[in-house]
């Protein structure tokens, strides 16, 4: 790739305070087999030694590495930076890797493959290895492991096939760092919902494919591709100690989409409905709770202590 030339994938790792990670996901970055990339490094204020890692790799590798920040090197959230990193890429496929994690060496090139060879899907993903064993501590390397993520592989998955089985079950969406899109259809879906930060960023990944399954096949490659690093100070780890609240947040903000859009795909509707009330229940099942817990509470004080276990039950004891 020349100077002058437009790279045909772009990489954006964003990171704050990306020490001591930041170096080796470059380095991943740095040794794919598919050569034809730009890296943009995207510091969203960091406080740390992680900016002078990124102004070390593009001093290496000027013009094909940049790093880029945020007016005031101010700290806008994931989402945000993101969308700074797709505004400025050259590329027409976008290529994510969270600061923490790496890249097996011919990721990029068999993404890039399956998008050649699929040119009406959008977004292609693979699973990524759930990565212990990084401490070297030999416990650790007992607990890595390659989930299974139930998506038929080296099937183009049409609108919007995927997102019903993404809200049964986020442990199975895409991990980030195995993300390839075309750069068109993430302008196309507006991006990185930037709302998603803070107590509700752990949902910010699946918000951007949600509107990606609803917008554009999307295909799963059978192998693992990259390492998801586990550690504490991970995002996921640290940034939702509500998840029932964040996950709310998501699906409230996915059922106002739907209706904005005027989508009327009935198992997405019915799945989502009931994902909600699992969180929310109706005011109907919360008067049924509630009633269940009054008779609870009246059949110990009254019911001679030898007939209780046959009334724990509320619809038991209204057959008496």
């Amino acid at each position: 790739m020349t100077a002058a030339a437009a790279p045909r994938v772009s990489v954006i790792i964003c990171f704050r305070n990306g020490e001591p990670f930041l170096q080796e996901a470059i380095e991943s970055v740095v040794a794919q087999s598919f050569g034809d990339w730009e890296l943009l490094l995207v510091d969203d204020g960091s406080t740390d030694a992680s900016p002078e890692t990124a102004r070390h790799a593009a001093d290496r590798a000027p013009g094909r590495v940049r790093v880029l920040t945020h007016p005031g090197r101010e700290n806008r959230g994931l989402p945000a930076s993101r969308n700074l990193g797709i505004r400025e890429a050259r590329g027409d496929l976008l290529a994510f890797l969270d600061a923490d994690d790496v890249w097996l060496s011919h990721k990029l090139q068999r993404q890039v493959a399956a998008l050649d060879g699929h040119p009406g899907v959008a977004m292609v993903y693979a699973a990524a290895e759930w990565w212990h064993s990084w401490t070297g501590r030999p416990d650790d390397a007992r607990r890595d492991h390659v989930p299974d993520l139930r998506v038929t592989a080296g099937v183009a998955h049409p609108p919007p096939t995927l997102l019903p089985a993404f809200l049964r079950d986020s442990g199975i969406t895409p991990c980030p760092s195995t993300v390839v899109v075309r750069r068109a259809v993430a302008e196309r879906v507006g991006g990185f919902e930037e709302r998603f930060r803070g107590a509700v960023g752990v949902y910010e990944d699946q918000a951007f494919y949600a509107k990606v399954c609803l917008a554009a096949p999307i295909l799963r490659l059978p192998e693992c591709l990259a390492r998801y690093r586990q550690h504490r100070h991970s995002m996921t780890a640290t940034s939702a100690p509500d998840h029932a609240a964040a996950r709310r947040f998501y699906l409230q903000w996915l059922d106002a989409r739907l209706r904005a859009a005027g989508s009327t795909d009935p198992e997405v509707r019915r799945v989502l409905d009931a994902e909600y009330h699992a969180l929310v229940p109706s005011r109907m099942a919360r008067l049924r709770a509630l009633a269940a817990r009054l008779v609870r509470g009246v059949a110990r004080r009254v019911v001679p202590h030898r007939l209780r276990p046959d009334v724990r039950n509320p619809r038991m004891l209204a057959l008496h």
